[in-house]
């Protein structure tokens, strides 16, 4: 990968055909998430890290505001993960956004790194894996190359507001 640089009003990176593959992947499980039959999902960690509870100590006052909050929410999550996958080049190359297409990238790149951290049980002193030969090490891998791609957008976004004061 060649991380997210500003480019006039645009930013842009350059991805190997594997990792616009694992992201592709990692789209598809999101979505499938997403659109899974509440009873299906019932109880998945990876939802209620997504969708928190708007109020941990008053059940009745959370459930009220999940009823008000998640259809939004998830059609939100939704329009940004189309956006990313309109914008990733299905066999590697350049992803080149604007504004709007990199806030999507951002908000998805931050559900799918709290979707497989969640899996994954990733803590604050967890480290990258040295040895890559398990599922789990590879897994982990891909967290913490996410979350590189994903600080390369912040640093190349908040780098353009800083050159325009």
């Amino acid at each position: 990968m060649r991380a997210f640089r500003r480019r006039g009003d645009a930013v842009e990176a350059r991805l190997e055909p594997a990792e616009a593959g694992i992201v592709g992947l990692l789209l598809d499980q999101l979505e499938q998430l997403l659109t899974a039959e509440a009873a299906d999902v019932a109880g998945d960690p990876v939802l209620e890290r997504l969708f928190p509870a708007g109020h941990r100590g008053d059940a009745e006052l959370a459930a009220e505001y999940r009823e008000l909050t998640e259809d939004s929410l998830r059609g939100g999550k939704a329009d940004d993960l189309a956006t990313v996958r309109a914008t990733l080049p299905p066999r590697g190359g350049v992803v080149r956004l604007d504004a709007d297409q990199a806030g999507a990238w951002l908000r998805t790149s931050n559900d799918l790194r709290l979707a497989l951290g969640t899996r994954l049980d990733v803590r604050e002193d967890t480290e990258p894996p040295e040895d890559l030969t398990s599922e789990e090490a590879q897994q982990l891998a891909v967290y913490y190359w996410l979350t590189g791609l994903q600080g390369s957008l912040v640093d190349a976004l908040a780098g353009g507001r800083a050159g325009r004061r």
